[in-house]
């Protein structure tokens, strides 16, 4: 008899597959966790919170998460394990209970020229499909639309062998959608000639402006011998034949001094040898030749649509593929839901709800002709939670980093309730987060700290949120945090006057930004906030811009390295011990020759993954065992290296070890609210927030007037906001103008002058909704903003 059927009364056993109903982590030490032990509850909305650098990321993505894409990635063969990337096992005693995990970070979309939203989604394919069946004239299969696919024909023949030796000739063609002039990129570069060279001098008086192109070197001996002009004439006075050689000639063989050589245009070398390459990987020098003399302009041929005149040609009710790509998604849905083809009814289902999950997650104001690599960290994460929402998976671990970034208080309900519904299919999320909003709705709350990084590390709280509010917790007691608007407010000294802007989605927007003061740009997401403060304060002098881009830099860049800390520590280190500075560079003479200053050794297992391990020699020190030998006030500089900016801003202002210049550098991290992290940090570890902060403290330094924030609250903690308003106060007191993009409303009620974009989003917003102070902002609640702010204040 089955359990089901029993009928003496007895309550029948649970099944033992019904018992693990629970994410065990027992002693978890990666990073600054210190023997963390924690039991998450599956198919339950579990919220981790803590201040900046108290742990979270390293308990969720780095031990949860990791292990479980680990242990998946071990289920492959050998050979396909080599392309994936190298995980090594989270240092834990125990993890059990672990479901496979799908990571839904803020990596920002890779910046291929062809990645756009449409290819980062499914909409794109399934456009195209519908193209290739309803489209008019008929121009061929789905690949005829897509501006990644080129056309080919081949001729010859292929001869297939049949029983009695047939052979079947054919030609191969395939017919792509790309714009053969721009090869799908939607711009063509043009190269100013100005920028080359000085029309007015001779090659040999130095007539060429590009770097490395000196007359003293091989080039002048080359255009000497060459022939093909007089070195010695201006270049004004070339013949058009010379110029032509000058600029455009193609690879010939030449003989100077009697040695073969090959002579190429400048315009062709130049194409190779800097153009061809990733500009942010170029020497500072080079990368700022390449932007004053290169020019990216919309391709003529196809529009900017990046399509070829077949794929623009074909049309379903007068609109074609390209049409299709450049509305605004909610735009298109509708468009799409007036198509009525029972022929294609699955498709336009299908396309139907990948476009309402758009709209839904608040993204509807793209389009999906929209490049990749210029979505925010918050919308390339939204982006790829839309592949998830009509997913048919259940019994799945979502891991979610912040998914409220860039969201406007009004956009996080929507976003509440989607990590709600992904619940409710069966699933465990996992939320990293500060916004008290996504805080509320947790069934489960996990609060690390209770300080930032040597000082963090342990659990201080885990239960309900009722309980973590009456809790005496860092989070607990300010997660009813309210900043109240100023009595008085600054009083602007001048006045930044924006006449008629247009990029993207602005309708002709004229305002003053007030100079002197602290003014916030708030907005729904997609309202035209960045496009406002981006796209029209001229990048000129004593404008210091700090977004959340990613620092370039590889496993070696640190915070002492990229805020030039480091210098004044090696020639102070260089002074006390009567030695060279570069010494004491893990990237110069002092490095490890076993691992050649990295501190781990790399090991390539051919088809199997690569291992990474700490180097023997050094013990991950990175510097030869002589330059430890070195002291200043009693440390060695790997010992420097691994103290937090805190605890170095104490030793640095110590007598014996005291260097005012790197004290400077120090104050401003620790007013940044990094005084958590160790100056040898590689930056590959730091969060989108803590690069932004990182940069911000890097521009305190400059001479600059005005100040353009892109929400510095993210992935700060509640109690970390009021320093950073603390910051932002400073820079005003001190002369500067402050301008903040931010949805938080602690900075809005604290600001001098909100200006507020909307209505809505896309082609609904662009405009200006409302200037004034916070507190007439409050009064008046007469758009999104005030009706938000004011429920904070408790207005």
């Amino acid at each position: 008899m089955s359990p089901a059927n029993r009928t003496d009364g007895r309550p029948s056993a649970p099944h033992a597959a019904d018992t693990h109903d629970m994410i065990r982590v027992h002693s978890a030490r990666v990073n600054n966790l210190k023997d963390v032990s924690v039991e998450i509850p599956k198919r339950r909305l579990t919220v981790f919170t803590g201040v900046s650098g108290s742990g979270k990321s390293s308990l969720v993505f780095d031990t949860i998460a990791a292990e479980s894409q680990r242990l998946i990635n071990e289920t492959y063969s050998a050979f396909v394990q080599g392309f994936m990337p190298t995980l090594a096992r989270p240092d834990v005693d125990v993890l059990d209970g672990l479901t496979t995990a799908i990571i839904v970070d803020q990596q920002r979309m890779g910046a291929d020229p062809r990645s756009t939203v449409g290819t980062a989604t499914d909409a794109n394919a399934m456009l195209r499909i519908l193209f290739s069946r309803l489209g008019e004239p008929h121009i061929g299969p789905p690949s005829a639309y897509s501006f990644n696919t080129a056309s080919v024909r081949a001729g010859g023949s292929i001869t297939v062998e049949r029983g009695a030796g047939r052979t079947v000739k054919a030609t191969y063609r395939r017919t792509g959608g790309m714009c053969t002039r721009c090869e799908g990129r939607g711009t063509v570069s043009d190269i100013d000639l100005t920028q080359l060279y000085d029309a007015g001098k001779s090659l040999n008086e130095g007539a060429l402006t590009i770097p490395g192109y000196s007359v003293d070197g091989w080039y002048g001996r080359i255009f000497s011998g060459c022939g093909f002009f007089d070195p010695d004439r201006p270049i004004r006075e070339f013949t058009e034949r010379e110029l032509h050689d000058l600029l455009h000639k193609e690879p010939t063989k030449i003989k100077v001094d009697g040695i073969n050589l090959t002579y190429e245009g400048l315009i062709p070398k130049i194409r190779k040898s800097m153009l061809a390459k990733d500009v942010d990987a170029l020497q500072p020098h080079v990368r700022a030749f390449v932007e004053r003399a290169t020019t990216f302009t919309v391709c003529p041929e196809c529009g900017g649509t990046r399509l070829s005149e077949g794929a623009r040609s074909s049309r379903i009710d007068g609109i074609s593929i390209a049409d299709a790509c450049a509305m605004q998604i909610t735009d298109l849905a509708a468009w799409v839901r007036d198509l009525d083809v029972p022929s294609v009814a699955p498709l336009l289902a299908a396309l139907r709800q990948t476009l309402d999950s758009f709209a839904e997650i608040g993204l509807g104001y793209l389009s999906l002709d929209r490049p990749a690599g210029t979505l925010s960290g918050g919308e390339a994460q939204r982006v790829r939670m839309i592949r998830h929402l009509g997913s048919s998976l259940t019994d799945v671990t979502y891991v979610f980093d912040e998914p409220t970034t860039g969201l406007h208080p009004h956009d996080i309900q929507r976003m509440n309730d989607l990590l709600l519904r992904l619940r409710d299919k069966g699933n465990t999320v996992l939320v990293v987060e500060h916004k008290p909003q996504t805080i509320a709705i947790a069934d489960h709350v996990v609060d690390l700290g209770p300080g930032a990084g040597t000082a963090g590390g342990t659990v201080c709280y885990e239960g309900t949120v009722e309980g973590l509010r009456a809790g005496d917790t860092v989070t607990g007691r300010h997660l009813d945090d309210r900043t109240a608007p100023k009595d008085s407010v600054r009083r602007p000294t001048g006045a930044l006057e924006i006449r008629g802007a247009t990029a993207h989605n602005l309708r002709g927007v004229d305002v003053d930004i007030p100079l002197g003061v602290l003014t916030v740009v708030t907005g729904v997401a997609g309202s035209g906030k960045s496009s406002l403060v981006h796209g029209s304060i001229p990048a000129g002098a004593g404008v210091v811009r700090v977004d959340q881009s990613p620092i370039r830099g590889s496993r070696r860049s640190n915070p002492a390295t990229y805020t030039g800390l480091l210098d004044p520590i090696r020639k102070a280190f260089a002074k006390a011990n009567g030695v060279k500075p570069a010494l004491f560079s893990a990237n110069s003479e002092g490095a490890c020759p076993t691992c050649n200053g990295a501190g781990v050794v790399y090991t390539d297992l051919a088809m199997m993954a690569g291992v990474a391990a700490t180097c023997e020699d050094c013990e991950g020190k990175r510097y030869q065992a002589a330059v430890l030998d070195h002291r200043l006030g009693g440390r060695d500089i790997s010992e420097v290296l691994a103290m937090p900016v805190a605890r170095a801003e104490e030793f640095f202002g110590s007598d014996e070890a005291r260097i005012p210049a790197a004290q400077r550098v120090l104050g401003r991290l620790a007013d940044v609210g990094l005084g958590y992290l160790t100056l040898g940090q590689p930056l590959t570890t730091l969060s989108g927030g803590e690069r932004q902060r990182l940069k911000l403290a890097t521009h305190m330094g400059d001479k600059g007037g005005v100040y353009v924030l892109d929400e510095p609250t993210t992935g700060l903690h509640l109690a970390d906001v009021e320093q950073l308003l603390g910051l932002l106060d400073r820079l005003v007191d001190a002369g500067k103008s402050v301008v903040v993009v931010e949805h938080h409303p602690a900075v809005m009620a604290h600001a001098d002058w909100i200006i507020d974009l909307g209505p809505g989003a896309g082609h609904d917003g662009g405009r200006i909704v409302f200037e004034g102070t916070p507190a007439d902002l409050v009064a008046a609640r007469s758009t999104l903003t005030g009706e938000h702010l004011a429920a904070y204040v408790g207005a």
